[in-house]
């Protein structure tokens, strides 16, 4: 049996212990861009929820 767990954007980015600054500063994007992703306001574009799947070394499955 697989074990397939979602996380969220949020605790994601927690584990890895950045702040919302710093993970916009790796991906070239404001730090409200951020926020409105890990709120659920905007629609993570796929290439940056790439990009961020690698920075929080998660796999981009199991991202929420």
């Amino acid at each position: 049996m697989e074990n397939n767990f979602k996380i969220s954007l949020k605790a994601a980015r927690v584990n890895q212990n950045l702040t919302q600054e710093e993970v916009a500063e790796k991906i070239k994007v404001s730090k409200h861009t951020i926020m409105n992703w890990e709120k659920g306001k905007n629609k993570i574009p796929y290439c940056a929820k790439c990009v961020l799947a690698q920075i929080y070394d998660i796999d981009i499955n199991n991202l929420i």
